[in-house]
């Protein structure tokens, strides 16, 4: 099957005023299939501002190839760089990019007036408008202008502009940051239902793991500009490649000590832990396990995965209860969902099972360029199939 969107070796440097090398994206690759919903993730800088903007075609790579539906957009060696309104493909921006002098109908219309549908009668245009603003839910907005309009209602306003000329590919830069919490979560179940019947294929910015979680079909986690891992969110969580991941995907303890293969545990300050997964070889490291994979006990476990510490605070977070654990000069965290709470200055034992700890090699700073994230200073270019 032909990828929606292809990356290779994509390389995108900016240079400071005391001409210092900013690498924004390192040598990254991605393939993304039609109808997926890919997540970049990543903390602030990392990259996936700027990646999604050299897909968009409003920043230009240094080095690398991108394809979109099979045909090359960009190519540093075949000095190929198509414009944004030639690239088939539509952009929501964070900022949302609404004409405020304009309604909702003619914001939603105008890339039909302007991109690659010009070719369109008024009668068909007014169609395809009517038909976004219904899959979205404002049909009544329709002569609103943005500043009539809640948050959320702008949003959808930008997304209906974003899905008007039926683009295979439509890409989200962080577009739910701007409205509360409980709209946002509300937005997010609509987006996905969106994406699914349309059958578009997204690729959607964010920092927010739990956004990240909810919506991706995959999600490839960034820094410094480099893919470290795509998967799945059960693959990120479960099976993190690095210890970046592991510690940026989900809470964790963490506990340093050496790996010792030939006895299969890792050696730490409060004793062996035996790990289930092989470690590739001896030496300096960290143990990593979630908050959810330990359990609490008051008498002392039978299983070599045992740490004893003292209750020092509890939260109660509806679902669970988190318990913050003192074990020696290590604070662990601990999620209990037992009918018995434990209060502070408690004694307890944990237990952590073997085949939920992870262990990452200790490893140096790559010496790589420091990173940057671009800023959406070209928010009106693109918005809506590439004005």
């Amino acid at each position: 099957m032909e990828a929606a969107v292809q990356i290779d070796r994509l390389t995108k440097e900016f240079t400071r005023r005391d001409g210092t090398a900013v690498r924004a994206i390192d040598e990254a690759d991605l393939e993304i299939a039609p109808g997926e919903f890919v997540v970049l993730l990543g903390p602030s800088g990392c990259g996936k501002t700027t990646l999604l903007r050299t897909i968009a075609g409003l920043e230009t790579p240094d080095r690398g190839r991108i394809l979109v539906s099979g045909k090359t957009v960009y190519s540093s060696e075949q000095r190929v760089r198509l414009s944004p309104a030639r690239r088939s493909l539509s952009m929501m921006f964070q900022s949302y990019a609404l004409w405020p002098h304009m309604t909702v109908r003619h914001n939603v219309r105008y890339p039909l007036e302007n991109g690659r549908n010009g070719s369109l009668s008024r009668r068909d245009m007014e169609v395809k408008v009517g038909d976004a603003l219904k899959t979205v839910g404002i049909s009544d907005l329709v002569d609103q202008y943005p500043g009539q309009l809640s948050g959320g209602q702008q949003q959808r306003t930008a997304l209906a502009r974003a899905l008007v000329d039926g683009s295979p590919v439509v890409l989200f830069d962080e577009p739910l940051s701007n409205v509360d919490a409980q709209v946002r979560e509300q937005l997010r179940v609509e987006l996905l239902a969106t994406q699914r019947r349309l059958g578009f294929t997204a690729i959607f910015v964010t920092h927010d793991q739990n956004e990240a979680m909810e919506l991706a079909t995959r999600i490839a986690v960034l820094d410094k500009g480099r893919v470290q891992q795509v998967g799945t969110p059960e693959e990120i969580y479960r099976s993190p490649a690095t210890e970046y991941v592991a510690t940026f995907i989900g809470s964790t303890n963490e506990m340093a000590g050496s790996w010792d293969p030939a006895r299969r545990v890792f050696n730490t300050a409060h004793g062996p832990m035996r790990v289930s997964t092989p470690h590739a070889q001896p030496g300096k490291g960290k143990l990593l396990w979630r908050p959810e994979c330990g359990q609490m006990r008051r008498e002392e476990p039978s299983s070599v995965n045992r740490l004893r510490g003292t209750v020092r605070d509890s939260l109660f977070l509806g679902a669970h209860t988190e318990y913050i654990v003192q074990c020696g000069d290590t604070r662990t965290r601990i999620w209990s969902d037992q009918a018995e709470p434990f209060a502070a200055g408690d004694e307890v034992w944990i237990e952590v099972p073997a085949e939920s700890i992870m262990v990452f090699a200790d490893s140096d700073t790559d010496g790589q360029p420091p990173r940057v994230e671009s800023d959406d200073h070209d928010a009106g270019t693109l918005a809506g199939g590439g004005q």
